[in-house]
């Protein structure tokens, strides 16, 4: 097995895995709490929440990134759990933009606490945002997340509309729950800048798949599109996408479907995850490659820390297939994704 290295490129070095693919994507959760109760990600009564002193503090996660910076990470997008219900965020988020070597910081958030965050966040730098709102019906948002807070979320969408901003909406498909929304969803772009992303359900929700066979596969979600729009233009996907994007002939916007479950772009991934309590994936369907948070807490220096994280990759599994084989003792997918950040 080829290992992973530090490759000297002109100016910087980079982390390659077993596979030859470079990591400089970090996927951070930090936070599993979350204000909604979306029937893909938790079960209705929640889940266990971390305790306080079991999260990584904004000190550790700042001292990994800087690690990982120092080899090539450059982007770094924000998740949960929701993770404006995290406390003091912004105050890590001014400490996260000015760390030298990350050039892009993202936030994926469900919109019911962003606004008042939104131009101090803009002021930071950070322009890239993925707003999760799976239905544009009110009744229909509510019998999927099971909270009335459709107009907080649409109020935070419409106010970065107004706004220059790199947006994306962020929709699960799921069978007899939103179908009825995909078509409106992609008219969202006939006038306005906005990138419409339809995922592939997975079973990251406590309790596995919902069904036994999933229907709304990639191609079905795209025919049902181009039988409403039949003068759709590929567009040319940017490098390590995760989805493969369109856009309706006239339209000003465009819309993406991810093969979350059916896993047809894992061959160009760049990510490397780490969970609220520093649990290192890298994959999505792994159930977690080792703690960072007890090598940190144990006193590790930082090339020990990086070593760590080398070792990590080394072994990194080809796709979300062969992770999912890997997991330990066989067991199935069905922690909820609010605690490993998506």
């Amino acid at each position: 097995m080829k290992k992973p290295n530090l490759a000297q490129t002109d100016k910087m070095s980079v982390l390659l895995d077993n596979h030859g693919r470079t990591i400089d994507y970090l996927r951070l959760a930090v936070t599993d709490k979350c204000n909604l109760r979306c029937f893909y990600c938790m079960p209705e009564e929640g889940i266990k929440f971390i305790k306080k002193a079991e999260l990584l503090s904004y000190e550790e996660l700042l001292r990994i990134i800087r690690i990982l910076a120092k080899n090539g990470l450059r982007k770094v997008r924000i998740t949960g759990g929701e993770p404006f219900l995290r406390k003091d965020i912004m105050s890590f988020l001014r400490e996260l933009v000015a760390i030298q070597g990350i050039d892009k910081v993202a936030v994926t958030t469900n919109g019911t606490l962003t606004l008042p965050y939104l131009d101090e966040l803009l002021n930071l730098g950070i322009r890239s945002f993925n707003l999760s709102i799976d239905s544009l019906d009110p009744k229909r948002f509510y019998d999927i997340t099971r909270r009335d807070y459709f107009e907080k979320v649409w109020a935070c969408y419409e106010a970065m509309l107004e706004r220059d901003i790199d947006l994306k909406l962020n929709a699960v498909v799921m069978a007899e729950r939103n179908i009825d929304d995909i078509i409106p969803m992609v008219k969202l772009g006939k006038k306005h800048q906005v990138a419409i992303r339809f995922i592939e359900e997975m079973p990251f929700n406590g309790a596995g798949m919902h069904y036994e066979k999933l229907d709304w596969t990639y191609p079905q979600i795209f025919e049902h599109i181009q039988a409403h729009f039949p003068k759709i233009n590929k567009l040319k996907d940017p490098k390590n996408s995760t989805s493969f994007n369109y856009q309706v002939e006239g339209f000003v916007g465009s819309f993406g479907i991810i093969p979350a479950y059916t896993r047809s772009f894992c061959g160009s991934c760049n990510r490397l995850r780490m969970t609220p309590k520093g649990m290192i994936k890298t994959c999505l369907y792994d159930d977690g490659v080792f703690n960072l948070r007890d090598l940190l807490r144990a006193g590790a220096t930082d090339n020990e820390l990086l070593t760590a994280i080398q070792q990590a990759i080394s072994h990194r599994a080809k796709d979300g297939f062969e992770a999912e084989a890997r997991r330990k003792n066989n067991s199935l997918v069905t922690e909820s994704m609010a605690t490993i950040g998506g």
